[in-house]
């Protein structure tokens, strides 16, 4: 499926930035593709950025990697639940929270893209193992309805937001 094909149903209206940005691709490959390219994208930040902040109380690089990690356990999770036809409404998360207690800063640039890849080839190998029926099915994640494939778009469309962040505001 391509992501401008997917249903506005399918998933709260605070993702549609997320998936509109996208254009029109295709989830398999935008998965796969999207990470050789943030990785790619990331490599060539120079060294003394990572920890950079560009306000008070903003996130730095590392930060914002480790964001994506633990946003795209979270998402695959709700995909797995809710493609098992698990119909508990799922609850939100408060992103700040993780990031104050996950000691990104501590961390090397590798090790995060080490972590952010197996994440990513995780996800990828679930969403490959999903039937078109499990795509489609709908569950309850942070108050509001969304659909298998669409979760699977918000990884990307998150994704892409925070590397358009980074080049808009911290390079």
């Amino acid at each position: 499926m391509e992501s401008n094909q997917l249903p506005t149903n399918e998933y709260a209206s605070f993702y549609s930035p997320y998936i509109n940005a996208l254009g029109n691709v295709v989830l398999l490959e935008e998965l796969e593709t999207c990470l050789h390219d943030f990785i790619k994208f990331v490599q060539n930040i120079p060294m003394d950025k990572f920890d950079y902040r560009y306000a008070e109380g903003k996130w730095t690089i590392k930060d914002i990697i480790q964001h994506l990690i633990d946003a795209e356990r979270i998402f695959a999770y709700r995909a797995l639940r809710i493609s098992r036809n698990d119909k508990t409404p799922l609850p939100g998360f408060e992103e700040n929270d993780y990031v104050d207690n996950a000691n990104a800063n501590d961390r090397s640039i590798q090790d995060l893209l080490t972590e952010f890849s197996a994440v990513r080839q995780s996800t990828l190998l679930l969403f490959k193992s999903f039937s078109e029926e499990q795509l489609k099915r709908m569950g309850i994640a942070s108050n509001a309805a969304v659909s298998v494939r669409a979760i699977g778009f918000i990884i990307i469309g998150h994704q892409k937001h925070h590397q358009k962040v980074f080049q808009e505001r911290y390079l």
